[in-house]
């Protein structure tokens, strides 16, 4: 399977609420990498996985993200 480049803008803004996105998108994405951009003004998330990181976090009640393209 190809790994595919995912890219959203987050409301993760402090320490608390990435801890807590951390802990869904280890879950969620075990397999995958995944960094937070906290010093952007948009809080950019970037995940490299090969599993549909869109439809994992369309509903996720953690944090709110939004794909950018």
């Amino acid at each position: 399977m190809q790994i595919m480049i995912y890219v959203f803008k987050t409301s993760v803004d402090n320490q608390t609420k990435f801890e807590s996105a951390s802990a869904l998108l280890n879950q969620l994405l075990p397999e995958s990498q995944w960094n937070f951009d906290l010093e952007d003004c948009d809080n950019i998330l970037r995940i490299d996985s090969e599993l549909n990181a869109v439809e994992l976090l369309q509903n996720n009640t953690v944090f709110e993200c939004i794909e950018l393209e």
